[in-house]
């Protein structure tokens, strides 16, 4: 009797989910906010997309970042309440069955898989930005001369590192989080001191961040519409938290330390990615410099000029540790929702895809097939670069409308007074308390408003043709319309916790 009741301490409340305990715990607090923290990424996020919102709006766009931080966190924070009294992997996937549906949870789901699936292939593409700076060689591909020779590189550099990222995830979560953690460690060293040093060498003071300086002008709107244009730089980077909870089942006393991480990744993440960007604009020789607003340029152009020596190529190899941890930790997210949809039966192949490896402990031919799709999309990249960039901006609306699907219900839920659940409620657990239902009306506004933003079809943004400009309604269309073709034909009715994954019935346990 006393090991039965050691193993259900550890299940942490798996039984009551309905699952049983079928992956490793061995996640620690720190590795915890190290997922949280890798998958938003700030060297990642913001060096890939500087120069977007700055070539749009200038320097006053930067008043986008604790804008979106208020909208974000207000999400962070309903996330914290979920991951303290849900546990689960594939959080999103699981928080919108609990809260609205079946259909609500496989919709949510195949939204943010799919979406983890082509972040990924997005992610890796930033190697390209940075390798070849550093030496060369990286540039295996061509000399940069012929019209494809980046793309294809791109190409290339992005699916060695999808190759690194499957295999460490498929060789166990302890070594995924012992790299991750590294690579956090290394990723806030540089940031902090690329803040630093960016803020002791300003060239003018913040009455810059005052003025449109000129932007907007010829955009629709005047500078609002360029700001709200340039805000989506921001919005694309400060996304990702929850993954700190998609690890819930294997991390220690994951009720308490899960919402922690959440809300420690994400305060991190701003403070440290403010000083960056903020200190970029003050420290930079010339504003006016057209390469600062380039893809080519930005804000790694910046930090070349202001760093002396070879420090700036320094700090260039920490921001290729950045986006390598980056990539492992979405690739890990994304496998742990697939295992999750998977052990209900809601994928095609859902035996296989649960399949949870006996030696490693970690489902392996979800790492492996993800890898695989995502590699396959990179080559997207190489003779259609504006449709990749229309998938990836497609890619950050569907996780936003994924979250959504959460924080909805959610609210629905609290308006109807059953929030939280009695049976869940008086043990410890985080909870917003009297100001839950303000901050989860802002978290649903916040979600539409940015939704509606990321999606306005805009030329500026998608491009054309019309299906581009158009694509987030058309690419997002065709997306759920395959997904809701399964569902509708076999998903719906096979959905249901696998025999292999159902927690064992007390008449089984004797």
């Amino acid at each position: 009797m006393t090991r039965r009741g050691n193993e259900n301490s550890a299940d942490h409340g798996m039984g009551h989910f309905g699952y049983r305990q079928s992956l490793q715990r061995s996640i620690g607090s720190f590795g915890s906010f190290a997922a949280g923290v890798s998958y938003i990424s700030i060297l990642t996020g913001t060096f890939q997309l500087f120069y977007f919102g700055f070539g749009t709006a200038g320097p006053a766009y930067l008043w986008s970042w604790p804008l979106v931080l208020v909208g974000q966190l207000a999400v962070a924070l309903c996330f914290m309440e979920l991951a303290a009294m849900y546990p689960i992997a594939g959080s999103v996937y699981n928080w919108s069955k609990v809260l609205g549906s079946r259909f609500v949870g496989w919709a949510a789901g195949w939204l943010m898989l799919s979406a983890s699936i082509v972040s990924l292939s997005a992610t890796v593409l930033a190697l390209q930005l940075n390798l070849p700076r550093l030496w060369s060689g990286f540039q295996v591909i061509g000399d940069g001369s012929g019209p494809y020779d980046y793309a294809t590189n791109a190409v290339v550099l992005g699916t060695a590192l999808i190759v690194l990222t499957t295999l460490i995830n498929a060789l166990g979560v302890r070594l995924m989080a012992m790299i991750n953690s590294t690579g956090v460690v290394i990723e806030l060293t540089a940031a902090c001191l690329i803040g630093a040093v960016l803020l002791m060498n300003m060239e003018r003071g913040p009455e810059v961040f005052f003025s449109s300086n000129g932007y907007g002008a010829d955009t629709p709107g005047g500078y609002m519409g360029a700001f709200l244009i340039a805000a989506l730089a921001s919005g694309y980077v400060m996304y990702g938290f929850d993954t700190a909870s998609s690890l819930g089942e294997e991390t220690h006393d994951p009720r308490h330390t899960a919402p922690k991480a959440i809300l420690h990744a994400v305060l991190a993440s701003f403070v440290i990615g403010g000083a960056i960007l903020f200190g970029a604009v003050l420290a930079a020789p010339d504003l006016s410099d057209p390469r600062i607003g380039q893809s080519s340029g930005g804000l790694q152009f910046i930090v070349e000029q202001v760093m002396w020596g070879p420090f700036g190529k320094l700090f260039l190899v920490c921001i290729v540790v950045a986006v390598s941890v980056c990539s492992l930790a979405v690739h890990t997210a994304a496998i742990r929702l697939s295992f999750a949809m998977a052990r209900d039966n809601a994928l095609p192949f859902g035996e296989l895809l649960a399949r949870v490896n006996p030696k490693t402990q970690t489902p392996i031919v979800p790492a492996v097939v993800i890898g695989v799709i995502a590699a396959a999309i990179l080559v997207v990249n190489v003779g259609q670069p504006k449709i990749f960039t229309v998938l990836t901006s497609i890619a950050i609306i569907m996780i936003y409308l994924a979250y959504l699907m959460v924080t909805a219900p959610m609210l629905r839920r609290r308006l109807r007074g059953d929030w939280p659940p009695a049976e869940l409620s008086g043990h410890g657990y985080f909870s917003m308390g009297r100001y839950g239902m303000a901050v989860n009306v802002v978290a649903v506004l916040w979600g539409v408003l940015m939704a509606i933003n990321l999606a306005w079809p805009r030329e500026a943004v998608y491009g054309s043709p019309w299906y581009n400009t158009w694509g987030a309604f058309v690419y997002i269309a065709v997306i759920l319309g395959v997904g809701l073709g399964w569902y509708a034909l076999r998903g719906r009715h096979r959905i249901g916790v696998l025999e292999s994954h159902a927690a064992e019935t007390p008449s089984k346990t004797r």
